[in-house]
């Protein structure tokens, strides 16, 4: 049986962030084409965290530098972080220098630094804080001049030269490296996010009210579509609909509560979701106005699975829309989010469209054939380190001396 083994900083808690979300499918891919795996974090499972043990997981609790000897040795290594990868990668070497090295996340996080910098630049310029068409369209090249100077981008763009193979849910991501930084495309692999319908069936127009919001507002990029969702687009949307109310539900949310919450302007703060299902399935409309991300995003994610319709950045559905249309709205301004967010809310026909949307979206998913993949790999590990002469010098330069 071949063995997977997972190197982690955190367990995986898909209730709470979409990096949780990718991890489980990836995961459960593995075991479903008869894998053993074993996950090994530096911290033990906590309340949100999902029960890697009932999957069939075995599960380590590793300590910084440190790896325990396996019954079987892996025939590949997984990394959740290319801090992850920085801090093991020479362990690895020294103890199982035949595995296969993958690197995986939602989304590359130098890109994610690079677009919230961008974002704060514009917004000390004083430009106009409602309208980011310009951001948005930001190109490859202008993404690549901000990126590269960046330490971050220099060690994750290191950790995935070193390793075999990089797990991307977007397209975006995979056209940044491969024609932006030069990485060769042997070195990546697109693996699009997959769901199912939420286990409720899908209630109709007339069965929902309400706007919602669902995140981990322990994140920068949540805290800040938060805060311009509060200061900048509700007011406009409430202007349009002065009965609209908005419920925010997720981690993080109740610390902010004292200052955002006003009930009074139909803005409610409410904390933890317990039923991230129901809420968003009792929802007739869901807001994720994100300036800067990377990756998919969890809470779209959840609308879709639920059949709610969304309204949300090109940012928020860059990592899930693909090449159909959107369930819903994309607007690149707080006038077009509030616009389109009230249309929505408010015309049936619209609503029943894009829910059919969600439908089509879940029916259209495709098999990332990630496993197949890794295991042709594993046939072709040798050759593939050769012509990877840049990976094999980092590689040497990261081995314990």
């Amino acid at each position: 049986m071949s063995h997977l083994l997972v190197i982690a900083s955190t367990r995986p808690a898909p209730r709470v962030g979409s990096a949780g979300h990718y991890m489980l499918q990836v995961l459960q891919g593995f075991l479903a084409r008869g894998w053993h795996v074993t996950f090994a974090a530096a911290e033990t499972a906590g309340e949100h965290q999902a029960d890697l043990a009932a999957l069939g997981v075995n599960e380590q609790v590793i300590a910084a530098n440190t790896l325990a000897p396996l019954a079987q040795a892996p025939d590949v290594v997984l990394f959740d972080h290319f801090a992850v990868e920085e801090q093991f990668a020479g362990l690895i070497a020294l103890h199982y220098p035949g595995a296969l090295r993958m690197l995986v996340g939602n989304g590359l996080h130098s890109l994610r630094e690079a677009r919230q910098q961008l974002l704060r630049r514009r917004l000390v310029e004083g430009l106009d804080p409602n309208d980011f068409r310009a951001l948005f369209a930001t190109t490859g090249p202008a993404l690549y001049r901000q990126m590269a100077p960046s330490a971050t981008t220099q060690r994750e763009l290191a950790a995935i030269w070193r390793c075999d193979l990089t797990l991307l849910p977007g397209e975006a991501e995979l056209d940044l490296l491969v024609n932006g930084f030069g990485v060769p495309d042997y070195l990546l692999h697109h693996c699009p996010i997959t769901a199912t319908p939420a286990p409720q069936p899908w209630r109709p127009f007339s069965e929902r009210q309400h706007f919602v919001s669902l995140g981990n507002f322990d994140q920068a990029a949540n805290q800040d579509a938060l805060l311009w969702l509060r200061h900048n687009l509700w007011p406009m949307l409430r202007r349009r609909l002065p009965d609209a109310r908005l419920d925010v539900w997720g981690a993080g949310a109740a610390t902010r509560a004292m200052a955002l919450h006003a009930p009074d302007e139909g803005f409610h703060l409410r904390g933890w979701a317990e039923d991230a299902d129901t809420l968003m399935g009792n929802a007739r409309v869901c807001l994720a106005p994100l300036r800067f991300g990377a990756g998919f995003k969890g809470r779209l994610l959840d609308a879709l699975r639920c059949g709610t319709p969304s309204v949300t950045t090109p940012i928020g559905a860059e990592g899930l829309q693909g090449r159909q249309p959107w369930p819903g709205a994309i607007a690149s301004s707080a006038e077009g989010l509030a616009e389109a967010a009230a249309r929505l809310h408010s015309d049936e026909a619209q609503w029943n469209k894009a829910q059919a949307g969600c439908a089509q979206w879940l029916s259209q998913q495709r098999d990332a054939l990630l496993v197949e993949r890794v295991e042709h790999g594993l046939g072709h590990l040798e050759e593939q380190r050769l012509y990877n002469f840049t990976g094999a010098m980092l590689r040497r330069s990261a081995k314990p001396q």
